[in-house]
């Protein structure tokens, strides 16, 4: 019981956090409104990360990864990729909504440079801009990699590495780090075998980092797949990478 409730008055605070250092910001993609979210520190001239959220939307895992950038000294930006009304509220939706985008990569890829351009406007350096993606938005993070987009680092958290064969690989300029649970079901060796082929022939600056005894959502504490000791490592690479691209 005491449990409970101290579970719930960490969350409660938690929502306050949230709301007193992230600011919404409304953006368009035509007629579809988009409602990212933006640290406190918006307006200084710092380096910048795009934050692209997993298959459900912003959630506190990217709130949470957007207030610990900006004790790092960047500018964080959470993109809303699906848009206002298109929210996913279960898995069946979650899964249908983002096999659009992964399907339609140039749809994807497009929300991402609307999110970017929103990071620009808030501050970020143009030049000293990296992404980071969890699970879904691990692939958008490689799409912003495959797309050629303004950034010059990007990470892949347990995302989905796949792309459709049909593709052909392109050069990349983007440096990319790879976080890999070991034990994820989504990540078949084709994929990743066909992941590493694919940055080797686009002469890419690349590093696969496979975290042991890890299930998909591993980095994420409200999933079960969580893995504390892992998760910490994996973040400290991130920041690592960050500080090698960015400053």
């Amino acid at each position: 019981m005491i449990r409970s409730i101290l579970f719930a008055a960490f969350l409660m605070s938690s929502g306050t956090i949230f709301s007193q250092n992230l600011k919404t910001v409304s953006y368009q993609d035509g007629s579809q409104k988009l409602n990212g979210l933006v640290t406190s520190n918006a307006g200084k001239k710092l380096p910048g990360v795009l934050i692209l959220p997993a298959w459900k939307g912003i959630d506190d895992e990217a709130k949470n990864a957007a207030l610990e950038l900006e004790k790092q000294g960047y500018v964080a930006f959470i993109a809303d990729i699906y848009g206002e009304g298109n929210i996913p509220t279960n898995m069946d939706t979650a899964a249908k909504n983002s096999g659009f985008y992964k399907k339609n990569y140039e749809a994807y890829q497009k929300r991402i440079t609307l999110a970017l351009d929103q990071l620009k406007k808030n501050g970020a350096v143009a030049d000293k801009i990296a992404v980071i993606g969890y699970c879904f938005g691990g692939t958008g993070a490689l799409e912003s990699a495959r797309g050629s987009l303004p950034v010059v680092g990007v990470v892949s958290i347990h995302g989905s590495i796949g792309k459709d064969q049909s593709r052909a690989n392109g050069p990349i300029a983007t440096k990319i780090l790879v976080e890999n649970p070991a034990d994820d079901k989504s990540v078949s060796p084709e994929d990743y075998n066909n992941l590493i082929k694919e940055m080797n022939d686009g002469n890419a600056d690349w590093q696969i980092i496979t975290y042991a005894h890890s299930k998909h959502t591993f980095t994420d504490p409200k999933s079960p797949d969580y893995n504390a000791v892992m998760a910490k490592r994996a973040w400290n690479h991130t920041l690592l990478f960050l500080k090698e691209v960015l400053q």
